[in-house]
């Protein structure tokens, strides 16, 4: 897919706009990820600050979470690999060096102001590196296309969760990685009945410990890494092969 770094250049906004009308259904959240404060501090404190309040004591940085997210992914130059809610792109960023010098990390986001931000802090390698603004339940990719994807801090926010990880995996191609980072819904302790009406309150869904595992396993791939921190639950899988 390289044609879309030549898209994502020659775009006015330097990255391809398959949003045809920007009124997908928002949740709360999901509109915050449009307010140009939130844009302008999302990678330097929002992300930062929050992960590391919904992570709790032991949780990884955000250093930790680049590495992890490259190490689940298991990324090689040649690679294609795509960013779902890559918001300004700081994971996206990162995976277009690993993939470089002929691979293509392409960040989508449903948020203008996101990908807007993220061609300020374009840094990696430009000739690797692309940005999509659409939907993530329907992706623009083909079947069996992709090597690897990734989905931190997003897949919660989305209206229709299942949906996109449905069209996550159609996206794989077999042996194709996946790693979320996602909500964790408690089910004893003295959080877990604040997160119970504060998660659905803002539009985010908060999964059971099984939900995620279960609804890979049940689209055809075998989960390789699953841990628990917090109210965030980090989840890796690989779509099997065809028998």
């Amino acid at each position: 897919m390289p044609e879309y770094v030549a898209q994502a250049a020659d775009a006015p906004d330097g990255f391809i706009d398959l949003l045809e009308v920007d009124s997908t259904r928002r949740t709360p959240v999901m509109f915050a990820m449009r307010l140009p404060l939130v844009t302008m501090i999302y990678e330097r404190w929002w992300r930062p600050g929050l992960g590391r309040l919904m992570k709790g004591r032991g949780g990884p940085s955000m250093s930790d979470e680049y590495s992890l997210a490259g190490e689940l992914l298991a990324l090689k130059p040649g690679d294609t690999v795509i960013d779902i809610g890559c918001g300004p792109g700081n994971f996206t960023r990162r995976f277009s060096e690993t993939v470089s010098p002929n691979g293509l990390a392409i960040g989508f986001d449903g948020s203008r102001p996101m990908l807007k931000r993220a061609q300020n802090e374009i840094g990696g390698d430009a000739a690797t590196l692309a940005y999509i603004l659409g939907d993530a339940t329907n992706l623009p990719f083909a079947d069996d296309s992709v090597d690897a994807i990734c989905c931190f801090a997003a897949l919660h926010m989305f209206p229709d969760p299942f949906r996109s990880l449905d069209e996550m995996v159609r996206a794989l191609k077999p042996g194709g990685r996946l790693a979320l980072l996602t909500s964790y819904s408690p089910t004893s302790g003295v959080l877990s009945g604040a997160i119970a009406k504060v998660g659905p309150a803002s539009g985010q869904r908060m999964f059971g410990r099984k939900e995620i595992r279960t609804a890979l396993e049940q689209r055809g791939c075998s989960v390789t890494y699953h841990e628990v921190g917090g109210v965030v639950q980090i989840v890796a899988a690989q779509l099997d092969e065809p028998a």
